[in-house]
């Protein structure tokens, strides 16, 4: 099959996004941000409905700056409604996504029935796809992505030290609130650039799997940003093909089922991995009976 130019952009701009996700994602998945992620992506749902409706156009900077505004919107109603209420994390996650997406739907059925919602394709930022980005679209892609993955990098031993050890990292005075919340927008802005190509539902699985995986093979940072940068980039560009080649399928899950093959197996065959685990529980019990 002769790949074409078009198909070979779109290639290069999911595995840029992977790499992207698979390298906050690791971040996220260590702070324990993961779930806010998930809240954080279908929250970009009504303000993608929301900035067409206001505009009435499909522009990629109008909605992506309309999703970055609910998405860090929802962040902030989940750590006010912890810091001021008996909930505890995971009911305020439960409790703002469900409302935010829940908006997201109704304003979606509205544009639906607008006049021009039939040919707004928003649609296609609930599962992604990737096959219908055009060459201005992906250029916004790779600028985001490269200036996540570049702030990722820069911030690197800071978060090392907020992740490993937050009260030496406070002692020696890292401002970390900033830290904690340069993260959040770098989690946020991952998700706003990945959702017309993975779509809204799912891009949270892009943050988390790659990170799950790569923790099965590494207990070193560095190593398991590799990994999972390159699980990410392999998940984007694999799925991304798939899509392509099967007319009709959305980009979104073929990529988070490439990336969930990629998980199993590291669970089964990784250091940290179920057969490993058989054959020194086995190693034990003869060491067991011999002595």
């Amino acid at each position: 099959m002769m790949i074409s130019g078009n198909l070979l952009w779109v290639l290069s701009g999911t595995m840029l996004l992977g790499i992207a996700a698979g390298i906050t994602g690791t971040f996220s998945f260590l702070q324990k941000q993961s779930l806010v992620g998930d809240a954080a992506a279908h929250a970009a749902l009504p303000g993608i409905a929301l900035a067409f409706l206001l505009t009435g156009q499909k522009e990629l900077p109008i909605l992506m700056l309309g999703a970055g505004i609910t998405s860090a919107l929802s962040v902030y109603c989940i750590q006010w409604i912890v810091s001021f209420s008996k909930l505890k994390a995971d009911a305020a996650i439960g409790l703002v996504l469900t409302v935010f997406f829940g908006i997201g739907v109704v304003f979606l059925t509205v544009v639906n029935r607008s006049p021009i919602g039939n040919q707004s394709g928003l649609n296609n930022f609930i599962f992604g796809k990737a096959a219908t980005m055009t060459k201005a679209d992906l250029m916004w892609l790779f600028i985001s992505a490269a200036i996540i993955i570049l702030v990722s990098l820069f911030f690197y031993k800071e978060w090392k030290l907020l992740i490993f050890d937050p009260v030496y990292a406070k002692g020696i005075g890292l401002p970390i609130e900033a830290l904690k919340a340069t993260l959040t927008v770098l989690i946020v802005m991952t998700i706003v650039t990945g959702i017309q190509a993975v779509g809204v539902i799912l891009m949270s699985a892009l943050l988390i799997i790659p990170a799950a995986s790569a923790k099965l093979w590494t207990k070193k940072l560095s190593t398991m940003l590799l990994l999972s940068a390159t699980i990410g980039g392999i998940s984007g560009v694999t799925g991304t093909f798939i899509s392509a080649i099967r007319t009709g399928l959305s980009t979104g899950p073929i990529i988070v089922l490439v990336a969930a093959g990629i998980f199993f197996i590291s669970y089964f065959i990784s250091p940290a991995g179920q057969i490993n685990k058989y054959r020194r529980k086995m190693q034990f019990r003869k060491q067991g009976d011999i002595g």
